[in-house]
């Protein structure tokens, strides 16, 4: 899944690593998490597929700086997976994983568990307020401004999960510390 975020993102424009790294930080970041290191192996990899082609551009006094633009073969991978008929449900979640089998632990541990998950999503929530503001200042690079509309549709559904976590959390709680019973 990686490979198709770096690919969709090349396919805007033709980019360095560093600004793989800092779009990826200003933009997908926010629903799939990837180290430096997995970018540069991913970029690797595509290279090797010829999806993405690398022209090494010299600089004096510091690192050659390699620049990555999408193949032709990169945009038709780019598509296909678009295409492909897999709606990107995954029935693995693990949260859910993990709260089946609370009852292992003590009440207190898990109220502290679901206090900690409300407040990372509360957290996460309000990061999304400024990804607006990403996504005015990236709409430069796409040539149809309407593809921003989806990169919004993205943020949106972000939003909502992480409010359906905020107050699951609190559900639990209440639960838990015997509120819901009433």
């Amino acid at each position: 899944m990686l490979k198709h975020g770096i690919l969709g993102l090349i396919n805007y424009r033709e980019m360095t690593g560093y600004e793989i790294m800092q779009t990826f930080r200003d933009s997908l970041n926010f629903f799939w998490s990837a180290q430096t290191s997995q970018i540069y192996r991913e970029l690797q990899t595509l290279e090797n597929r010829k999806w993405v082609e690398k022209t090494v551009v010299p600089q004096s006094g510091k690192p050659d700086k390699n620049i990555y633009a999408i193949t032709g073969e990169g945009r038709e991978e780019l598509l296909r997976w678009l295409t492909d008929g897999n709606l990107g449900l995954n029935s693995r979640i693990p949260i859910l994983m993990k709260v089946f089998f609370m009852g292992e632990r003590s009440r207190e541990e898990n109220i502290c568990y679901f206090e900690n998950l409300k407040d990372y999503c509360g957290m996460f929530l309000e990061s999304l307020a400024s990804v607006p503001e990403y996504i005015e200042s990236y709409s430069i690079y796409v040539d149809n401004r309407e593809k921003t509309l989806y990169w919004g549709m993205t943020v949106d559904l972000g939003r909502r999960n992480m409010q359906t976590y905020v107050e699951w959390a609190q559900d639990c709680i209440d639960l838990l510390k015997g509120e819901g019973d009433k």
